[in-house]
């Protein structure tokens, strides 16, 4: 048996340990076993049978993870596996290999746990005979590798992906699996639906935005992520809290309306809920209808009062501009309103999105759709093609002059042959893509087809002159291959749906993010078959004004100065299957452009600010960032202010007081403000001459001290009073000014559902608050120059509180393995969490977290991603759950309120 503290490859070779032998002689000494295995075969699990037995006969937990994909994993054996005592858990993702690992975990409690990470299922041809790759990992020498393991099977298990074997449920689901080819199958899962992470931070943007007053909301999400089943999931929700729930569920084919209607039953439990109303079938009740369109129309919804139905639910809402939906719409009047698409804009240019006060309330990232397996990943090349576009004219609002830009493609026979050498260098072979190149016009889309054809490529080119029928040839010639490339120009955009599309050519510039992404998203629906898609982005000289940083942050997100080092670095967190690259000379043009396409510094910003002043009255710090394009955190870069650029600009600023210098630089560190409750109360206090302090610890007090602490901690003393304090803040007319213009331009800021926490307590659960705040907001610390709360850990004796603050990388690095797996989510609702390394089970402390129930105190735990970030999320009272282990204690925490989707994925150790 290799020594519990080696770490190793086995490789099922001769003359080393079989990994099937070597698993076989761990069991004996482990105290507790973790299992994830895609595939479980009664093959590969008789030799291990008994001791499995031996080990769950003594009380031992064993605990397994497996699969229905592909149908591998038999029932008997699973049986076996039950029959021992083992915990088996399924998943039964038919669409995607959502999970092959194979991994065997040996908690002991020692420190001499070990593990096997490697390709061998649990079938004799893996265990014993196969060709099969598997690292031993002991945690004497690398306890993070071992921790992870441990981190990440546990989320596995509570994800809710995985749900207890029941032999009738998994054999039902292989039944299933096997008639996927079978397009009309109806039948619903046995399995409630759960929502995935994206789906919930979808439906909680329309939340926040029916909490901001707005009650017609658009949700746009790409085909094939469940936009029905969030809608099933809201209604559920909203019909707790409406009273009556009428609904009406519109859509324009039956079969749409025949799923849909399966889904809302699944989702509110109840599979007698609503009728269909649809050609010659009339509902026998009027409150719960799924009905046609065309029905509608014909029957006169005038007929129906305005306001019979609460809720009004618009499948396809994109098809919204026809005067049948248009008929519709314009009579009805329900509570809630709400519109599933997948592209918001139509080819046709007629608008869809006033019905929503021209705002899309929620829409689904491309980047989770790739990661949720929902649209193909994708291969992005940006290539450097020479072309020089300096001297291109530009309009403001436009971009470049689309006939000059046309002039420096149309006839460079050089260029064609380079773009026609690249294709030909990044694709197995040029005869089989189905491609889509996107153009400058239409003499340039004609141009490129005419030379590829002398090239060998079939091609055409089609744009808004062409007929119907020539543009749905181009598009059946693509899906069946007779053509190769069809280039268009601003006609494909959107509402396009050729799935066989494997290729993308961008031969034309624009640094439209929405542009971009519909693009791109016309080569990303998924297809048997096809693995990934092809993206070659042909990049020249580029003018001032041409911003790639629009295009590359829409698509991965963060700040500019995330992207620029994301450019530098070679993209390294992408979705599994997709790579960037950009080749040398296209980097330098990509991060010049992000470095210069707006007023980076500040002699340019003082320059921008002066010419806006001229042109107009009085600007405002909103005005001048919608203007120029810059961040908030432009302004307060190099601890600047916008009262600092605005008095270089010999605009009108107030007499300074007398600590002037370090309040303005202060007001940078509020930038997180994301709560209505703060951004609200502060703009209120910045706009009164000298608050009055009040006494108690009533909320606006506790808000007016969260103010003053986050402010004013480098120019008060400790001993200040907060009237003191509020004198001394207060005499600062210009800092109060640019406050009140800060929190205004953070009025959209708030984009999670938030409550209060405890009563009197201005913390908002999901929202963002620094250490100084939050000792202020709960009666603690004062603004003194050094807070008291250094560590992670705060008793707060006034509301009988605990605060515990962890920080997933606690490097200042992008990744830190040695360090992310102490402190993590395991689910939505249960959290990891270590102690200080002196904190003992039986000490005060740890007694305090294991009973805090019973004494009637509170767990407060706020988190955040990287050390380098000066504010935590708050994310609400815990309860103890459990522990293991003491200095530290390793503590599981119950959190009250289930995170959002979006910090989970922040958070959690691996998301299933």
């Amino acid at each position: 048996m290799i020594p519990l503290v080696d770490t190793t490859l086995l490789t099922n070779a001769p003359g080393e340990p079989r990994v099937g032998n070597q698993v076989l002689a761990e069991i004996e000494s482990a105290d507790a076993i973790d299992l994830v295995m895609a595939f479980i075969r009664r093959s590969g699990l008789r030799p291990l049978l008994g001791a499995l037995k031996k080990h769950c006969d003594q009380g031992k937990p064993l605990r397994v993870l497996t699969t229905t994909y592909t149908g591998s994993t038999e029932p008997e054996a699973l049986a076996l596996l039950t029959e021992l005592g083992a915990e088996v858990r399924v998943s039964y993702d038919l669409t995607t290999a959502r999970l092959h690992a194979k991994a065997w975990l040996f908690h002991r409690h020692s420190a001499l746990s070990t593990a096997y990470v490697g390709s061998s299922n649990l079938t004799h041809s893996a265990q014993i005979a196969g060709m099969e790759w598997n690292v031993r990992v002991s945690a004497a020498r690398n306890p993070d590798v071992v921790s992870k393991i441990g981190a990440v099977f546990q989320n596995y298990w509570l994800s809710g992906d995985f749900v207890p074997y029941v032999e009738e449920q998994f054999r039902a689901a292989l039944d299933l699996g096997r008639q996927r080819g079978d397009r009309h199958q109806t039948t619903l899962s046995p399995i409630e639906i759960r929502l995935e992470p994206f789906q919930e931070r979808l439906l909680e943007r329309i939340e926040v935005a029916r909490q901001n007053g707005w009650h017609h909301n658009l949700l746009v999400s790409a085909t094939g992520t469940g936009k029905t089943v969030m809608a099933a999931v809201d209604y559920a929700r909203l019909r707790k809290r409406l009273g009556r729930a009428r609904l009406l569920f519109i859509a324009h084919r039956r079969e749409i309306l025949q799923q849909s209607l399966s889904t809302f039953r699944h989702a509110i439990r109840d599979y007698t809920f609503g009728d269909l109303w649809l050609g010659g079938h009339r509902p026998e009740a009027y409150d719960h209808l799924f009905a046609s369109v065309q029905t509608l129309a014909s029957h006169g919804p005038e007929r129906l009062a305005a306001d019979h139905f609460d809720v009004v639910i618009i499948d396809e809402f994109h098809h919204a501009a026809a005067e049948s939906y248009e008929k519709v719409l314009k009579h009805l009047r329900p509570k809630e309103l709400l519109g599933l698409t997948a592209t918001p804009e139509r080819a046709d240019g007629l608008p869809i999105l006033h019905w929503f006060g021209d705002r899309i309330a929620a829409e689904l990232r491309l980047w989770d759709a790739i990661e949720q397996h929902r649209l193909s990943p994708f291969v992005y090349y940006g290539i450097h093609d020479g072309i020089d576009l300096t001297d291109i004219p530009w309009r403001r609002g436009q971009g470049y002059d689309l006939n000059a830009l046309t002039e420096a493609y149309v006839g460079n026979e050089s260029w064609i042959r380079f773009v026609y050498d690249q294709l030909h260098k990044h694709v197995d072979n040029v005869h089989f893509i189905r491609c889509l190149g996107f153009c400058a016009s239409v003499d340039h889309a004609r141009y490129m087809a005419a030379e590829f054809h002398k090239l060998g490529i079939t091609a055409v080119a089609v744009s808004g002159t062409s007929s119907d029928e020539e543009r749905r040839a181009a598009l059946r010639g693509l899906e069946d291959g007779t053509i190769q490339v069809v280039f268009s120009v601003d006609l494909f955009n959107e509402g396009v749906d050729v799935p066989a599309v494997d290729t993308l050519l961008f031969l034309r510039p624009t640094d439209s993010a929405t542009l971009f992404l519909q693009q791109l998203g016309r080569g990303l629906r998924l297809m048997e078959g096809k693995t990934v898609c092809t993206v070659l982005d042909f990049v020249g000289l580029h003018r001032r004004e041409f911003r790639f940083d629009r295009r590359y942050r829409a698509l991965i997100g963060g700040s500019r100065r995330d992207l620029e080092k994301a450019v530098e670095d070679g993209f390294p967190f992408l979705p599994a299957g997709c790579h960037m690259e950009l080749d040398r000379v296209a980097q330098g043009v990509v991060l010049r452009s992000i470095r210069e396409a707006v007023p980076a510094h500040w002699k340019s910003r003082l320059r921008e600010l002066k010419a806006l002043a001229q042109a107009r009255k009085s600007i405002t710090l909103t005005d001048y960032l919608t203007e120029t394009g810059l961040e908030l955190s432009d302004i307060y870069a190099n601890n600047s202010s916008w009262s600092d650029l605005r008095e270089a600009a010999g605009l009108p600023v107030a007499e300074p007081g007398p600590s002037e210098a370090l309040l303005r630089r202060a007001l940078g560190r509020l930038q997180h403000i994301d709560d209505r409750q703060r951004l609200t109360a502060y703009r209120q206090l910045a706009g009164e001459t000298r608050p009055e302090v009040g006494s108690g610890d009533g909320t606006r007090r506790r808000l007016l001290r969260m103010l003053v602490a986050a402010i004013g901690d480098q120019v008060l003393g400790k001993d200040n009073s907060l009237a003191e304090a509020v004198q001394l803040i207060w005499s600062h007319p210009q800092v109060m000014a640019e406050l009140g213009e800060l929190m205004h331009a953070l009025r959209n800021a708030p984009d999670h559902v938030q409550q209060e926490a405890l009563p009197g307590v201005p913390l908002q659960i999901h929202g963002r608050y620094t250490r100084i705040e939050i000792l202020a907001a709960v009666g603690e610390g004062k603004w003194a120059k050094t807070p008291p709360w250094r560590e992670g850990v705060y008793d707060a004796k006034g509301i009988g509180a605990d605060l515990l603050a962890f920080t997933l990388d606690k490097t200042s690095g992008d990744f830190s393995p040695t360090t992310r797996y102490q402190d993590y989510a395991i689910s939505r609702e249960l959290i990891h969490w270590e102690s200080q390394s002196t904190t003992a089970a039986n000490s005060p402390t740890g007694q305090r977290y294991q009973n805090h129930v019973a004494m009637g105190r509170s767990i407060l735990l706020f988190a955040r991603p990287r050390v380098t970030d000066r504010s935590f999320w708050f994310l609400g009272p815990a309860e103890y759950v459990s522990h293991e282990g003491e200095r530290p204690m390793a503590v599981t925490w119950r959190l009250k309120t289930p995170l959002s989707g979006d910090l989970y994925a922040q958070f959690a150790a691996a998301i299933a």
